[in-house]
């Protein structure tokens, strides 16, 4: 698997504001939200339901990437995926660092995706809690 997620049952906009709040709190800031549900609208006049990508990046742990893999730039940053689902509820889904930095090959990698996986499902976790 190449992610994890949970579900919510608040208004979409209102997820967008959590997700990014817990996101801080473990060090990460949103460099990208793609708004897809938009973005379908505006160039193919087609509806959706809220559909976002949050481009999640912790500063330090991608400095380490970047100095151990040069190349690292391909899989970052760290998407979040917040979409709501047909019965309203707002899924939230993380990508798996470990899962994706495994393609790399690189042991150093390995312990940077360890911890930038604990920061993410804290980050999930939260969201519940």
């Amino acid at each position: 698997m190449y992610g994890f997620s949970t579900q919510l049952h608040i208004p979409f906009q209102e997820a967008i504001g959590k997700v990014t709040e817990a996101l801080k709190r473990e060090g990460f800031g949103v460099l990208t939200d793609i708004d897809v549900q938009s973005t379908l609208k505006s160039k193919l006049n087609l509806d959706m339901r809220p559909y976002r990508i949050l481009g999640a990046c912790n500063p330090p742990f991608a400095h380490r990437a970047i100095m151990a893999e040069p190349d690292i730039g391909l899989l970052l940053p760290c998407n979040v995926l917040v979409r709501e689902e047909e019965d309203g509820s707002i899924t939230i889904s993380f990508m798996d660092p470990e899962a994706v930095l495994e393609l790399v090959g690189k042991p150093e990698m390995k312990e940077i995706a360890m911890e930038v996986k604990a920061r993410l499902v804290r980050a999930k976790d939260s969201l519940t809690a």
